[in-house]
């Protein structure tokens, strides 16, 4: 359970008024801002949810893409199917999660680098698959789905932004869960020492299957919310690997392990993505990998330990 210490009630109160002022978005954007706050949200949810495994466990996770385009596809075949939107999206979260939990058990007893390249390799897998299953999802020609009827493109783009709202304040409230109870503490202890974390009494495998398995849940229903934003979807689009990529950045950006660094990273990724790297296409990856190795080397802590120590350094 959440704790009620200061910190605690601090975080909760910051969160609070931070998504009230994101509420207020709609009413004061037109429809290209609303887009790109829109996807800032989505963004958000990515670097949220790879924050329990790959900020508070340490493991560092690339199976992002793979529970993104999982997500995508779930809840896509599930409307094709006939179920309505809002199940759908249910549907491809539950998939994600029991698909990460049982991926856990085996992939989670591997570590580091090791750790990394078999979970980089799960979103190839998937993507095979879905090419292979042509009468359930299209194959490569893709998955078409229904279009939201009687509305107009402003409503369009509000909903949307509505439903990333809130899927992002849910991973947020999960954040904050995790990060003052029980779990938290147990994800902590592994990052510092798992061997003696386990010693201690902490259930090591559990813990990270079960920091594995959120990571799961919220960004496979983004993918399913994000496949109804754009009514269209294929393997080389939801399974792209810098869906796995670009969280690692943004939390690092932000701050590793904090509860406010992923959302401060996902908004200063954007920025640098709409201002930098779309004029320069070519080298777009290459800025990815240098930029993750900058921020290893100058900004381990990310910008929210920078903020951190720059009020302590103030007070003293």
């Amino acid at each position: 359970m959440l704790s009620l210490d200061p910190a605690a009630r601090r975080d909760l109160g910051i969160a609070f008024v931070l998504f009230a002022l994101m509420a207020t978005v709609p009413w004061l954007a037109d429809t290209y801002v609303l887009r790109l706050a829109t996807t800032v949200l989505m963004y958000a949810v990515l670097a949220l949810s790879w924050n329990f495994i790959g900020g508070m466990a340490g493991y560092p996770s690339f199976a992002t893409a793979a529970f993104f385009g999982l997500g995508a596809y779930a809840g896509g075949v599930a409307q094709k199917l006939g179920a309505g939107m809002w199940l759908a999206w249910g549907f491809a979260g539950l998939i994600a999660f029991a698909f990460a939990a049982a991926l856990g058990l085996a992939l989670l007893r591997l570590r580091g680098h090791y750790f990394a390249i078999a979970s980089l390799v799960v979103a190839e897998v998937l993507r095979e698959l879905i090419n292979s299953a042509t009468d359930l999802t299209g194959g490569g020609m893709g998955l078409n789905l229904p279009l939201r009827s009687g509305q107009t493109v402003q409503q369009q783009a509000d909903f949307f932004y509505w439903t990333m709202l809130a899927l992002a304040a849910l991973a947020m409230m999960a954040t904050l869960a995790v990060q003052y109870g029980r779990l938290g503490f147990g994800l902590r202890c592994i990052q510092q020492n798992e061997s003696a974390a386990d010693m201690l009494g902490v259930n090591t495998t559990a813990t990270k299957t079960a920091a594995f398995a959120l990571s799961a849940i919220f960004t496979g229903m983004a993918g399913a919310v994000y496949a109804s934003w754009v009514n269209y979807i294929e393997p080389p689009d939801v399974f792209d690997v810098l869906y796995s990529v670009k969280p690692i950045v943004m939390v690092l950006l932000g701050g590793a392990g904090s509860v406010f660094g992923p959302l401060i990273g996902a908004g200063v990724f954007l920025g640098l993505e709409e201002i930098v790297w779309r004029r320069f296409l070519e080298v777009h990856s290459g800025v990815l990998g240098l930029l993750i190795v900058l921020l290893v080397l100058f900004l381990p802590a990310g910008l929210a330990g920078l903020a951190k120590r720059r009020a302590k350094a103030a007070v003293r």
